[in-house]
């Protein structure tokens, strides 16, 4: 999957994915970039959905991790 063919739905589910393969990620902004070669408004707007729906959480450190209560 690249990030210029795929969709934001795409990418939700696939990150959703991965970080309920491994609950214990922790990512910061840059590293959600690179892992998944995101463009920069992408990885954003991607954060902050999954923020929003309370699956990731930031920490105070500005680092990614699963949301509390996420299974």
């Amino acid at each position: 999957m690249q990030g210029a063919h795929s969709t934001l739905s795409d990418w939700l589910v696939r990150i959703r994915a991965e970080y309920r393969e491994m609950p214990g990620l922790s990512l910061t902004r840059r590293q959600v970039q690179r892992l998944w070669g995101l463009d920069e408004p992408t990885c954003d707007e991607v954060l902050v959905v999954l923020e929003e729906a309370h699956f990731l959480r930031r920490t105070p450190s500005d680092v990614y991790v699963i949301g509390d209560g996420v299974r």
